[in-house]
């Protein structure tokens, strides 16, 4: 197909479940491409000579060739590459911000809709479950031991690639359940936890072990994996979990949640059953602080137990919302309710110490802060209050200190965050780490992108290792 057809075909859309019904539940909102439209979609793929969209991705995808791929029809060859370059396609084609990334470095968007990239990934990751049957090859094994900690995005992308290189690999979880914040902090109507699940499982097929319930820092410290276990590297993947907090007064009333507590017993705990054995209160009306990604999980999350309203609460307006804006306009059909341009200044409670109002103030946007953005400004004389019985606050989270308390030689930033060099190497041989642990909450992408980074400088770590274990000629 000639370039000039390519640019006539419109973007296909991603259809989605009516915003009512799915208002109700945790069911996934998209629903995925069908065969015939991916393929359309695919067909507006100009398969430029240099393609910009690679430099948007983190993990560095061949993002052309199994596009190409699959307009051609060809959806196993299109899976084997999306694959060998990407352990969590399922996962990345659900949650990553494309349209910040690879979309909008796509030559296409010049002159229209970029290529729907992260609505084929999808495509091609949910075909790959279904039809690409048998366990991939293994290498031949190299008798180094790695150990990951943490099994969140860096982890098993690290896991995964390590394996690939005959590396013995073990990731450690916390949790009981692997995942990390694919599972505790990603509602299921974003992300099933069976695409979770079936990812993980096509890593332990290549060999990777995950053992739970493993808390780096007290089950184990990193000189105890690298001394008496044995590992010759270790990946420290364990994340920034530990919630933030404004500061203001109130927040000791019953019905104030961190967004990581309140998510983490929906997602994780299952608490939107109604017999879950760790329940989470149901809200009559919710406000949730915050303009992120995480604070658009927690209000649509509140919204789906009952919440009417379920009230997003953000200093900025809209147009500085770090969220997807596919997630804010999900957000809008479900009913949720935008308060922008509001700060919260107080917590109020009844006399039994329950939640009964958020008192804010309206801003104006004045002049740009360090992070580029107008910066809130507040408008005296315009404090209001806002009806509520639960107020949960996702304004962010830091390093929990756990495992770098017991290993005094890693060194940290004044913040916690764990430092490394340019291999991701940090200041104790052979102990390199990625992920939020070391940049700060982020995305699950980027995440990924550092997992894969580190695999490789760690290879390169262990080949340095052998070459001077080897007898000299």
């Amino acid at each position: 197909m000639k370039a000039n057809e390519r640019m006539k075909i419109q973007r296909q859309h991603m259809p989605a479940r009516d915003a009512n019904e799915r208002a109700q539940g945790f069911q996934e909102v998209n629903l995925g491409m069908v065969e015939q439209f991916a393929v359309v979609e695919a067909q507006r793929c100009l398969d430029c000579k240099d393609p910009k969209c690679i430099n948007g991705c983190p993990v560095a995808i061949r993002i052309p060739r199994f596009v190409m791929a699959l307009s051609e029809g060809n959806l196993r060859g299109a899976a084997d590459i999306l694959l060998e370059d990407n352990a969590l396609p399922g996962v990345s084609g659900r949650v990553c911000p494309q349209e910040k990334q690879c979309e909008c470095l796509c030559i296409r968007g010049k002159k229209g809709d970029p290529v729907a990239i992260g609505y084929l990934e999808r495509f091609v990751a949910d075909w790959a479950r279904d039809h690409r049957n048998g366990d991939a090859a293994l290498p031949s094994k190299t008798g180094f031991k790695v150990a990951v900690v943490g099994s969140g995005p860096a982890g098993l992308t690290a896991a995964g690639e390590m394996a690939r290189r005959g590396h013995e690999v073990t990731v450690f979880e916390a949790l009981h359940e692997p995942g990390g914040v694919l599972v505790y902090g990603i509602p299921e109507f974003r992300l099933p936890k069976e695409i979770v699940r079936q990812e993980v499982d096509q890593l332990r097929k290549l060999g990777v072990k995950i053992e739970c319930n493993v808390v780096i820092g007290r089950t184990y410290t990193i000189d105890d994996l690298m001394k008496e276990e044995g590992f010759h590297a270790v990946f420290i993947a364990n994340g920034a979990g530990l919630p933030m907090f404004l500061g203001i007064p109130g927040e000791n009333l019953k019905g104030v949640y961190s967004a990581n507590e309140f998510l983490t017993r929906v997602n994780l705990m299952k608490a939107y059953q109604p017999l879950s054995e760790t329940p989470v209160l149901r809200p009559r009306k919710a406000v949730v602080i915050g303009g992120g990604n995480t604070a658009m999980d927690g209000v649509r999350t509140s919204r789906r137990l009952g919440a009417d309203p379920a009230t997003l609460v953000y200093r900025r307006s809209r147009s500085e919302m770090p969220a997807r804006v596919e997630e804010v306009i999900h957000a809008e059909e479900e009913g949720i309710v935008f308060q922008f341009l509001t700060n919260p200044l107080e917590i109020l409670g009844t006399d039994k110490g329950w939640v009964r109002a958020l008192k804010c103030q309206k801003m104006g946007l004045g002049e740009p802060d360090k992070s580029g953005r107008p910066r809130p400004v507040p408008i005296p004389g315009s404090e209001f209050e806002v009806e509520c019985d639960v107020v949960i606050e996702a304004i962010g989270t830091r390093a929990n200190p756990l495992l770098t308390a017991t290993t005094p030689d890693l060194k940290v930033n004044e913040k916690g965050y764990i430092q490394i060099d340019a291999n991701g190497m940090t200041s104790k041989p052979g102990v390199f780490a990625g992920g939020d642990i070391v940049r700060g909450a982020a995305t699950v992408i980027l995440a990924m992108g550092d997992g894969k980074r580190a695999a490789a400088a760690m290879d390169n770590y262990l080949k340095s290792l052998a070459a001077q274990a080897a007898p000299s000629a």
